[in-house]
């Protein structure tokens, strides 16, 4: 099992940012603390290539991105202050899904510490998202003929609107989201398959749900690559997150991905998404148990 992940990865923000760029850092650290990786096992990624990156994004925009010419407007909607080691990341994030899509082939499974930056368009940045790793990772896959249909399985409490977007007219991938109905973003788009939980929901409801959608996802789109936004902003104590899960319910929701995949043959590569959390060592640990999940499943 390879995994992404580069100091580069924790970019410096203004005190008192909402994004907690730490858990980045704390991520591998706890997991080679306690055994459950080797530093054997990550890999510093390199920045995806422009043509690459242009896949899925405008040339335009990608030229923006690289100049630091994004409006102010833009600026804001992205919800980091542009500066070039924020681009850097944003190339490096998705070189590294890109990456570990090779992995993936090899050993089954394959993580990036960071990505899952869904909300990213074609031609613009939102909600901390500037480019869209997993939608690149799957477009290159599609373009070398590494895969032929592809599913993305998005468990962040918020929609993938961008990925959604991006993908909206392409039956080789199919777009699965599942999230708080009435969080960001407001104006949702069109997944192939979305499912809009209620304010509140509980670790019954949510992990029947999805117990009870997996099966025929897998069914009807025969995916050979699977991609999986494994976010921890659905617990009850994620400040941005409105569901009401548990530790525990998050951990079986990996679970029912991974051995879905796993039981199937079928490669996947797990990027980690959002978590606000109060306490910085609920969003670590949460994230660390998706590690623990597949180490016991992949073994």
């Amino acid at each position: 099992m390879k995994i992404a992940w580069s100091p580069l990865f924790r970019h410096p923000l203004p005190a008192g940012h909402r994004f907690p760029m730490e858990k980045y850092d704390l991520i591998p650290e706890q997991l080679l603390y306690e055994g459950t990786i080797t530093a054997e096992q990550l890999f510093t990624p390199e920045p995806v290539d422009f043509n690459t990156a242009a896949l899925v994004h405008s040339v335009d925009y990608l030229h923006q991105l690289r100049t630091l010419s994004l409006s102010e407007k833009e600026i804001r909607r992205s919800g980091f202050p542009l500066t070039e080691e924020l681009i850097t990341r944003e190339f490096l994030i998705a070189g590294g899904t890109v990456r570990c899509c090779s992995a993936a082939m090899e050993d089954g499974i394959s993580f990036n510490v960071a990505g899952g930056t869904h909300h990213a368009y074609a031609d613009k940045a939102e909600g901390f998202c500037l480019l869209n790793d997993n939608a690149i990772a799957a477009a290159s896959l599609l373009r070398h003929k590494k895969a032929r249909s592809i599913l993305i399985v998005d468990l962040d409490v918020h929609q993938g609107n961008g990925t959604a977007h991006i993908f909206k007219d392409v039956p080789e991938v199919f777009t699965f989201s599942m999230h708080a109905g009435h969080n960001f973003p407001m104006q949702k788009e069109i997944s192939d398959l979305d499912i809009p939980l209620p304010d509140g929901c509980r670790d019954d409801q949510y992990l029947s749900t999805l117990a009870a959608q997996l099966p025929d996802i897998f069914n009807r789109h025969k995916p050979d690559f699977v991609f999986y936004i494994s976010g921890v902003d659905v617990l009850e104590t994620d400040k941005l997150g409105r569901l009401k899960l548990t530790k525990a319910a998050c951990k079986e929701r990996d679970q029912l991905v991974l051995t879905a995949c796993k039981s199937r043959g079928i490669p996947i590569v797990i990027t980690m998404g959002g978590g606000y959390s109060p306490k910085l060592s609920d969003i670590v640990d949460a994230h660390c148990n998706t590690f623990r999940v597949a180490q016991t499943v992949y073994a």
